[in-house]
């Protein structure tokens, strides 16, 4: 549970996990635990709490008479807070103090520790300077080197202790640092003269430098205390931010709008745009941290779910596309670092907060370590961790007890409990997992261990399809030992092809053939995906027990699980209450986006794109933050999967170290025009089909491109092409390899394209 803040030797806490039970079977435990009865003898009685925040459910209660005269609860965090009942009025009455559990639900737990009797309160407190919270922020006008005057201003509190006003002058600027008593009073101006007719721009800068973290959350890292924000490595306080501004304004603004002139300057719908891209912002939230030791860390959503968990973040794939130094520092120092079991290759999938195995999210960071060496400029990352990565992969392989490709043993799982049985969605998972083992390991010269790897996997996507597929959708074959769980049965799960999915994100053989795959996203798209949710969840929360409100009745989305041919009354189990079946009424904009990019890139374009739309439209501004996509909490990182269907849309390849790029554009191939990102940069490229041939440009606006292979996708009719390549008007010598519709160009020498360069690629065709 993390550092929970107790004192001494033992603690009471209702939690109960130790009979193997997970989270949510742990909560539902209930019961009270009284005190013996005491005199009053002091004025106040202080203690330590935390656990769920359910008045009079999950709480401490002071007892006279029977009554309760106090009360307090936890505040939803394990991390126990010091509180305090003032008993001065009932001195010399005798009393008891009652712990108590009466939640069944999520937080149903409390923790108590260190009662004492006392005359004094203490808090948790200290100065200012040393609380989490406490900074400085700085207010600054941009103008010219003429401007005179500057006043400044604090405000009272470690919030904003300190504030600087600076005038926009690069070498003088003026900045004062004021008691907490001073009134907030100050100004920030420059000067301007306007003849009639004449206009002009006031800028302001308005910087904060509040690096400290909030320890309570993050009590079970070791460190927790000495951790702080990145950018307190980088800045000293707010003035030194408005400082790197001012002295960086013209580069900072200037690339920040041509990111944004690339992104735009597209013929992707504009909404598309606005959509796919949107949860980046979950980058500047409260989700994810840079700690000053360089790691990079994010709870599931603000605040709830610690641990950067392995089954929610395999998900999103923005990060490593916008900046994959990021991810790559997350797989060296957590999951095959800190998080890694060198003896077993076990990963632990919240890091420290949760130290076991979730089958999924080891799948998951097997294959986001190679999509993070593709996102490399050479095989640094990939020497360094492959050690470690094939003991993960070799970990899932001994869970394949028949080494057949399915998995059936117990399956802990991002749908928080563990299922057990044959799984598609998992087992897929653990197929496109197999599948990058084997591709880092033909880079690692590791044959032995790729031809292991591929043996499983070409097993396993026969089984797949031979026990799994009834013709129409993969379903799950529940494990008769096990009828208490959970489990999706014949019904048609969203994420019954997510290794499939993962499959086309980074380049790797199929998992699941064309015919049968196409079958089950029709079938997802037929029976899960619904312009109005209300009459399903009418129905089915009769079936199951809750289900949170993503989508409301009359909005549009696409549900987890539908029984179609019946089944649902065994989802949750035999007895009916496997708590997790509530997430099968649910709609997360996760796993929508997963389905809808995997839709594109097998060629059901209108079907993707119908339910991204769907998407949008739910997160409209009039009816929610369109930044902010909520699955259990605000900003949720699995969200950041909005970013693969971008990449399926432009049918995306990379790989740095190979200086291999390639495009299959799914909208408008014609004529089409799209940002991309690369190991080293970023750039547009752009298509257009021209007298039964193609015509394609690579420019660079950002860093740089070393490319030795480029791929596109041919008109359907080609049989042979004849390529031409100039960079800028030099012509570069290429050969052309032809593999059904598709061309890879192999450049020889190599050529390295740098900001302001461009490629450009004729094609012309002889048809078929």
């Amino acid at each position: 549970m993390g550092e929970l803040n107790a004192q001494g030797e033992r603690t009471v806490n209702t939690h109960q996990t130790r009979n193997g039970e997970d989270v949510g079977k742990a909560d539902t435990h209930i019961g009270t635990l009284t005190s013996r009865e005491f005199p009053i003898e002091r004025d106040f009685i202080r203690f330590r709490i935390g656990g769920g925040n359910h008045p009079a459910q999950t709480c401490v209660n002071l007892l006279i008479d029977g009554a309760v005269v106090r009360t307090a609860t936890g505040e939803n965090k394990n991390h126990m807070r010091l509180e305090h009942f003032d008993v001065k009025e009932f001195a010399g009455r005798t009393a008891k103090l009652q712990i108590v559990d009466g939640w069944t639900g999520g937080w149903g737990q409390v923790g108590v520790d260190e009662m004492v009797f006392t005359d004094t309160v203490r808090k948790d407190a200290a100065e200012p300077e040393q609380q989490p919270d406490f900074g400085t922020a700085a207010l600054a006008a941009i103008g010219s080197r003429d401007d005179t005057g500057a006043a400044a201003w604090a405000q009272a509190g470690p919030l904003l202790h300190t504030i600087a006003a600076t005038t926009r002058s690069i070498t003088d600027h003026d900045s004062k640092t004021f008691d907490q008593s001073t009134p907030p009073v100050g100004a920030a101006h420059r000067r301007a003269s306007l003849a009639p007719g004449e206009s002009t721009t006031f800028s302001f800068v308005l910087a904060w430098h509040f690096d400290g973290l909030w320890w309570d959350s993050l009590g079970f890292l070791a460190d927790h205390k000495s951790l702080r924000r990145h950018y307190g490595t980088r800045f000293r306080d707010a003035q030194a931010v408005v400082d790197h501004v001012l002295e960086n304004f013209d580069h900072l603004t200037s690339t920040t709008r041509l990111w944004r002139q690339t992104w735009y300057d597209s013929t992707l719908p504009y909404w598309f745009l606005d959509r796919t891209f949107a949860t980046v912002a979950t980058l500047a939230t409260a989700t994810c941290y840079r700690f000053n030791n360089g790691r990079f860390y994010g709870w599931e959503g603000t605040y709830c779910c610690a641990g950067t968990c392995t089954h929610v973040w395999q998900y999103a794939q923005a990060v490593a596309r916008m900046f994959p130094e990021l991810e790559r520092a997350t797989r060296e120092m957590i999951d095959f670092g800190a998080s890694f079991h060198d003896d077993t290759g076990l990963i632990d999938y919240r890091g420290e907060a949760s130290r076991e195995l979730a089958v999924d999210g080891q799948a998951g960071c097997i294959l986001r370590a190679y999509r993070e060496h593709q996102m490399s400029a050479d095989d640094a990352f990939l020497r360094k961790v492959y050690p470690r990565v094939k003991k993960a992969v070799e970990l899932l392989v001994r869970r394949d007890k028949d080494a057949d490709g399915i998995l059936d043993d117990a399956q802990y799982n991002t749908l928080d409990t563990t299922w057990y049985g044959q799984i598609p969605w998992i087992s897929s998972l653990y197929l496109a997992a197999v599948r990058a083992g084997e591709a880092m390991a033909l880079e690692r010269n590791d044959a032995e261990f790729a031809a292991k790897c591929r043996a499983i996997a070409e097993s396993g996507s026969r089984r797949l399809v031979e026990k799994l597929f009834n013709g129409e959708s993969f379903v799950h074959l529940t494990d008769p030992a096990h009828p208490e769980t959970n489990s999706t049965g014949n019904g048609v799960h969203t994420d019954q092809l997510l290794g499939q999915s993962w499959a086309h994100q980074v380049g790797l053989p199929r998992i699941v053939p064309l015919e049968p795959s196409l079958a089950a996203l029709k079938s997802i798209y037929q029976y899960n995906f619904t312009p109005d949710i209300g009459p399903y969840r009418a129905r089915f929360d009769k079936v199951f027990k809750g289900g949170r409100w993503y989508a409301m009745p009359g909005e549009g989305g696409l549900l987890m699980c539908t029984w179609p041919h019946g089944g649902a009354d065994s989802a949750a189990g035999k007895s009916g209450d496997a708590w997790a079946a509530m997430y099968f009424n649910e709609c997360w904009t996760g796993y929508e986006y997963q389905v809808a990019s995997h839709m594109i890139r097998e060629g059901l374009v209108d079907e993707g794109l119908a339910i991204v739309r769907m998407i949008h439209d739910r997160h409209h501004p009039s009816k929610r933050n369109p930044y902010n996509e909520v699955e259990c909490s605000s900003h949720y990182a699995r969200a950041m999967a909005g970013f693969g269907v971008y990449l399926a849309a432009l049918g995306y390849e990379h790989h740095g170290p190979r200086g291999h790029l390639a495009f299959a554009p799914k909208l408008s191939p014609e004529n089409f025009k799209a940002a991309f990102t690369v190991a080293e940069g970023w750039g547009t490229f752009e298509q257009h089909c021209e007298d039964g041939g193609l015509r394609a440009i690579i420019r660079m606006h950002h860093g740089r491109l070393r490319l030795k292979s480029i791929g596109l996708e041919l008109p359907e009719d080609a049989r042979s092409v004849v390529a031409t390549l100039r960079r800028g008007a030099a012509d570069i010598a290429a050969t052309a390899e032809v593999q059904g519709r598709r061309v890879l160009l192999r450049l020889d020498p190599e050529v390295v394209l740098i900001a302001g360069e461009t490629l450009e690629t004729t094609i012309k065709t002889n048809p078929r």
